[in-house]
């Protein structure tokens, strides 16, 4: 005989196990860091759209806000004309 322990003789072949293990581990690895970067890219696009509405609202409220501004100015002038009115009356 050769020398070579055969596979039914009970011998346990550890290199044949831990390869295979070690494919089996990278591939879940690698799965792993997939699905979690896809998830972080799906959560950092939520967040640009949600900037892009935040932005979006800013902008309608400096421009409401002015307008307001220039009303209440408006309405300043009105009062004061209102007022000097009535101290010639009375």
């Amino acid at each position: 005989m050769t020398g070579m322990p055969a596979l039914s003789s009970g011998a346990t072949n550890f290199t044949a196990i831990s390869i295979t293990l070690g494919i089996i581990f990278i591939i879940a690895g690698a799965i792993a860091v997939i699905v979690w970067s896809y998830f972080r890219l799906q959560r950092h696009r939520a967040d640009a759209v949600a900037m892009a509405h935040y932005r979006k609202l800013a902008e309608e409220a400096v421009a409401n806000q002015q307008e307001l501004r220039a009303q209440l100015a408006e309405l300043t002038a009105k009062v004061a004309a209102v007022e000097q009115l009535m101290r010639e009356v009375g």
